[in-house]
């Protein structure tokens, strides 16, 4: 059954064209997610199609009735209402038999007003609708419903005005990145509960496990065309891959074809005859093809980044505390060289201010924070970019730097830069107050990385970015050869980019785990059931983690392992070392690399053993 068609809309904001021609339908059931890179025009085709905005051309065609509900990413609530006076806000009946049910409630002295209620509640069915609202608020994190609307924090109204939508169950959904603002807990409950309800969803999300486990088509716009894909993530990067090696091919034959006609035109005398005319017409189509350019890049640098010593950051039992939340207790890590770290936990257990407390921003109540003297930080923050009025792309960027040094003398240029992360060369040229959203997050990531930093912090820098940047960002970070501690609920991001987690689990806990994002829930989920009794009625079932079971030959033998490893690393440190400075002899280089590929070899072995022993201990 078909809900809605977009047939041949277009839209322009003075002479940019963002698109036109475009046209596709959304059926019942289908869960369709929109793929463009930032600044095509994504929330703009979102907010044409929910009625914010209208297009130049072309019409949106919708089935009588349609109910559709819109997460856009402008807040929209009434800042004078309550949470729950939000909720109750709309024109949902069932809404308005639970609501009165619940006043009903509160008041227990009016038995006819509560009898009145109960019957409502039967012949509507609203028991079922009531359970799940509350379940979805639950999930969400909103447990005081009577809290004042204004007081809520930007991430926090955005997810309540995604409570709001699931609990209204409109016939269409149509959601502009709906996992920012939601800790990893919070978008895998909206993965599960999206995948196991029929409803009708239209979505932009960079989160790319998202759209590999819910979506079952993929529309993605891409130099002002439209190709659809009846598939999820994986489906559609295998197709994409086909269909570009097709372009590249015909563009090939294009090119051939090309010389091929511009030799005969050069060959024609002046008066042209009709059969002559119609071919130079069809030569000007061939040129044309032939001369398409696509703007993907793909980052392969070798980075000469300032040299990081033996000392990298160590924190010696920091403590911090807000008011009553403690985020840190006597916390302690030494940073090695090169190390990636992954840092996820529940928004509001001190993700972001560690990174700040790391990096000075926020003084700490007790220990001690000791920087490399080699150390130079590159921060990524959520507050974003401050640009002053007037200013270009490219005069923002050079503020910072000029060039990133590469190895052999090479370097990169602010332009250069700005080219890898999709800004092409007119685009440098453009006023920033132009640049949407996702590109603003992007010229400021540019910012951080032209001053060549050795140590970078990242608190999530895959908000609002497309997922061809964040394959750009992410070959970027892997050719990266310094230390990396990001912040992120991006999974499929966190999977590629770091080889260990801190993970916050509140109440200034903080766990090291040796491994990416999966490897922690493939180990969370491994962990056997035991039940609790919360009271004398009900029993819950809580995970635990496995007992120790190592033997007395093992724990000697993950105690050996322990100095292997320490060993090892110290070995592998130094042979880097004399590999940069050059001090071994050009007649013991051979011998000296194959040494070092037997320690990582070793290292490689040993470390995975030891992960195995871990595992079996408390």
């Amino acid at each position: 059954m078909n809900f809605l068609t977009v047939e041949n809309i277009a839209k322009s904001f003075g002479d940019r064209v963002l698109f036109k021609d475009l046209s596709f339908g959304i059926n019942k059931e289908q869960k369709i997610a929109f793929i463009a890179k930032n600044g095509e025009g994504k929330t703009t085709i979102l907010n044409i199609i929910a009625g914010i905005d209208a297009p130049d051309s072309g019409q949106i065609v919708s089935r009588k009735g349609l109910h559709i509900a819109y997460l856009s990413q402008k807040n929209n609530l009434n800042q004078e209402l309550t949470i729950e006076a939000a909720i109750f806000d709309s024109g949902n009946h069932i809404l308005k038999v639970i609501e009165k049910y619940e006043h009903a409630l509160e008041n227990p002295e009016n038995v006819d007003a509560y009898q009145k209620a109960f019957e409502l509640m039967e012949s509507h069915n609203a028991w079922d609708f009531e359970t799940q609202y509350k379940q979805i608020l639950s999930k969400l994190k909103f447990d005081d419903l009577s809290q004042p609307i204004a007081s809520l924090s930007g991430g926090q109204q955005k997810r309540l005005s995604l409570a709001i939508i699931l609990i209204h169950k409109p016939d269409l959904l149509i959601l502009d990145e709906p996992t920012n603002h939601l800790d990893l807990e919070m978008i895998e409950w909206l993965e599960s509960y999206f995948k196991k309800e029929k409803i009708t969803l239209l979505m932009v999300t960079h989160d790319r496990y998202f759209l590999e486990r819910v979506c079952n088509e993929i529309i993605e716009l891409d130099q002002g065309n439209i190709y659809k894909y009846k598939g999820n993530y994986s489906y559609y990067l295998q197709k994409k891959e086909e269909r570009q090696i097709q372009e590249q091919t015909e563009l090939h034959k294009a090119k051939l074809l090309f010389k091929k006609e511009l030799d005969w035109m050069r060959k024609q005398p002046k008066a042209r005859t009709t059969k002559s005319k119609s071919r130079i017409d069809d030569f000007f189509e061939i040129k044309d093809k032939a001369h398409q350019r696509r703007n993907d890049h793909v980052v392969q640098l070798e980075i000469n980044m300032h040299r990081l010593g033996n000392k990298i950051l160590e924190l010696h039992k920091i403590s911090k505390s807000f008011n009553e939340l403690q985020i840190l207790d006597k916390f302690e890590y030494v940073f090695k060289r090169g190390e990636r770290i992954g840092i996820i936990g529940k928004n509001g257990t001190g993700k972001s201010s560690f990174l700040n407390i790391i990096t000075d921003k926020i003084p700490l109540d007790t220990g001690k924070i000791m920087v490399g003297e080699t150390v130079k930080f590159g921060y990524y923050t959520q507050k974003g970019i401050n640009v002053k009025e007037g200013q270009k792309v490219i005069e923002v960027i050079r503020e910072f730097g000029d060039y990133i040094p590469l190895v052999k003398g090479n370097k990169i240029s602010a332009s250069q830069l700005l080219e890898r992360f999709l800004f092409s060369r007119k685009k440098q040229y453009d006023f920033v107050e132009k640049l949407s959203g996702g590109e603003l997050k992007r010229l400021y990531l540019c910012t951080v990385l032209i001053q060549n930093p050795n140590f970078l912090i990242l608190d999530e820098p895959t908000n609002d970015l497309d997922i061809i940047t964040l394959n750009v960002l992410e070959n970027f970070l892997l050719d990266f050869p310094g230390n990396l501690v990001v912040v992120s609920h991006d999974r499929y991001f966190m999977d590629k980019i770091v080889d260990s987690l801190f993970v916050f689990e509140g109440n200034a806990k903080i766990t090291h785990f040796p491994g990416n994002y999966s490897d922690y829930r493939a180990y969370e989920d491994s962990a056997p059931m035991k039940e609790i009794v919360v009271d004398k009625k009900e029993k819950v079932q809580v995970k635990t983690p496995p007992k120790n079971k190592l033997s007395y030959n093992d724990k000697r033998e993950f105690e050996q392992l322990e100095k292997d490893i320490s060993r090892l690393e110290k070995e592998k440190e130094t042979l880097e070392n004399q590999f940069s400075e050059g001090t071994i002899e050009e007649s013991k280089i051979y011998e000296a690399s194959q040494e070092l590929q037997k320690i990582i070899n070793s290292l490689e072995q040993k470390e995975e053993r030891w992960l195995e022993l871990s595992m079996q201990m408390e």
